[in-house]
C-alpha cells in the first residue's frame, strides 16, 4: 500500500504555502527564485533545548510547520552554511515546548560536526549524536511517526537511508502534532540554511 501525499512544497511559487505557519519567524528569510529554495538566515541566540545537563531552557528557534494527525512521514533536504558553533537546521516534530523531536547536523568549528537527534519529554531534553566528518553541505532528513513512536533517519542522496534514532513522545496518538523544518543559532548570527522542499505523507 503506497503512502498518501498530504502536503508538498518545493517553494517554486516564490512564496510560502498558506498551509504553513511560523513559530518564532526569523528576521530574514526569502525564497530564492533561481534555486526555488527557502533561505533562512537565523537570528542569534536561538535554540530548542530544555534543562538537561546545561540547565537552561530555550524555545525560540525558527520553526516552519503545519499540523498533521495520525501516522505520517516527513522529509526535507537542507543545505547548510554554518558560521558559529552549534548552528543547525533540519526537521522538527513538536507537541509543546516540553515535548518535541529535532534532527540536524550541529556545526563544531573545533572538531567534527555532530549528526543526531534531540528528544524532549516532560521538559527534559536528551541528545543522541555521532561524529559527522563527511564534507557535505546538503543532507536529507526523514522522520516517520507510528502511534507515538518516531523513527529518525538521514541520507546523502534521498534513496539510501540510515537510522539515527527510534524514540517515543509522550503524547496522545489521536492528537495532531506540528511537523516541519527548523533552523537556529545558539550563539551568533550569520548562519544560512536553504531548504529544497517539505514533503508529508500519510503512512
Amino acid at each position: 500500500m503506497s503512502n498518501q501525499l498530504v502536503f508538498f512544497t518545493n517553494f517554486s511559487e516564490g512564496k510560502l504555502d498558506s498551509d504553513v505557519s511560523w513559530y518564532c519567524p526569523p528576521a530574514q528569510f526569502q525564497i530564492d527564485t533561481e534555486t526555488n529554495r527557502l533561505v533562512i538566515k537565523t537570528d542569534a541566540k536561538t535554540d530548542f533545548w530544555q534543562r538537561t545537563h546545561y540547565g537552561f531552557e530555550a524555545d525560540n528557534g525558527h520553526f516552519l510547520y503545519r499540523e498533521v494527525e495520525g501516522d505520517f512521514e516527513i522529509m526535507t533536504k537542507v543545505h547548510t552554511y554554518p558560521v558559529n558553533r552549534y548552528d543547525q537546521a533540519g526537521l522538527m516534530i513538536r507537541v509543546s515546548k516540553d515535548t518535541w523531536i529535532k534532527t540536524s547536523v550541529e556545526y563544531n568549528p573545533d572538531g567534527p560536526n555532530q549528526l543526531g537527534a534531540v528528544v524532549t519529554n516532560q521538559g527534559f531534553s536528551d541528545w543522541s549524536s555521532q561524529n559527522f566528518t563527511q564534507n557535505k553541505s546538503a543532507l536529507y532528513f526523514k522522520i516517520q511517526r507510528k502511534n507515538d513512536d518516531y523513527t529518525v533517519c538521514y541520507s546523502s542522496d534521498g534513496d539510501s537511508w540510515t537510522q539515527l534514532r527510534l524514540a517515543h513522545l509522550l503524547n496522545s496518538a489521536k492528537e495532531p502534532v506540528q511537523v516541519g523544518i527548523y533552523a537556529c543559532s545558539p550563539q551568533g548570527a550569520g548562519y544560512e540554511a536553504q531548504f529544497d522542499f517539505i514533503k508529508v505523507e500519510k503512512m
